[in-house]
């Protein structure tokens, strides 16, 4: 059996509305080509944007204009959507959280995954120093769930960095991880594919990225590259830069005969990793 995954890449801005049109533009897109799954970048609604408490606050209003476009954009093309990641409020003081929501082609939100690791470092770009600690909060849970693709497992951009994560998405039973990102230009070309075909070796999942990429009105670069990668670590598509739409085919075959060749999980030698924890204590 064969399912078909699309990822979207885009030159998000700090203005909402406009970023709501562009991802409305290539959902459609990939709908036309036949995918039953679509992923949006990170910080596809708004990147930049200062204001992501406001923008978070409204997402609990009854207009709540970008959760209300997820859904719709998902009933009108039939799909399931990996919504990136937007800013919703946190229960206890509002702060905002880095969220991944997954909505059904009904137009349910069926899942929510608060991003665990924040990204703190200092990187050689025209930005500098990133502390993403001072705007979000940090999440608290692995979020596997199911979907018509097989198991889906949720992650965000600097997540791909903890191996652990994926390990634990594994042995949830995942066939296919989500890496919605906003990589810099200068981490990407250094480390981009290399971990993305590593945590699909490791896990023998297929794994489905989807990428900021290009310069942005803010004179942020971000490295595109937009893929999917088997679990066997091939790159079945790429985009390389620029907004677009890349589409794959997820074999549930393949991935069944890699893992029966290579019984990874079988051989472990180490105990299950459990539930993975904030690695810093949250600074809010």
């Amino acid at each position: 059996m064969q399912t078909s995954l699309a990822a979207i890449q885009m030159i998000s801005s700090e203005n909402v509305l406009d970023n709501l049109a562009q991802a409305a533009r290539l959902i459609a897109e990939a709908a036309e080509q036949g995918a039953e799954l679509v992923l949006l970048p990170e910080c596809f609604a708004a990147f930049g944007n200062r204001s992501l408490v406001a923008i978070a606050q409204a997402e609990l209003s009854p207009e709540r204009p970008i959760r209300r476009f997820l859904a719709d954009q998902a009933r009108q093309h039939g799909v399931w959507l990996v919504a990136g990641s937007i800013p919703l409020p946190r229960t206890d003081d509002g702060k905002a959280m880095s969220c991944c929501l997954v909505v059904d082609d009904q137009g349910s939100e069926v899942a929510r995954y608060d991003k665990l690791h924040l990204f703190d470092v200092q990187v050689a770009d025209n930005h500098g120093s990133y502390q993403e600690s001072k705007d979000y909060g940090y999440g608290s849970q692995v979020v596997c769930i199911d979907s018509p693709v097989g198991r889906l497992g949720l992650s965000i951009c600097y997540d791909l960095r903890f191996p652990d994560l994926y390990q634990a998405l594994r042995l949830a039973g995942a066939d296919v991880i989500t890496v919605p990102s906003a990589f810099t230009a200068v981490t990407g070309a250094a480390h981009w594919e290399v971990l993305l075909r590593a945590r699909a070796i490791e896990t023998q999942c297929y794994l489905l990225a989807a990428n900021q990429g290009g310069r942005h009105a803010n004179g942020r670069e971000t490295f595109g590259h937009s893929c999917l990668i088997d679990p066997w670590g091939s790159v079945i598509a790429d985009l390389p830069s620029g907004e677009g739409v890349i589409v794959g085919q997820l074999n549930h075959q393949h991935l069944h005969q890699v893992r029966a060749k290579m019984p990874i999980i079988a051989h472990r030698r180490f105990p299950p990793v459990g539930q993975p924890r904030p690695v810093n204590p949250d600074r809010s």
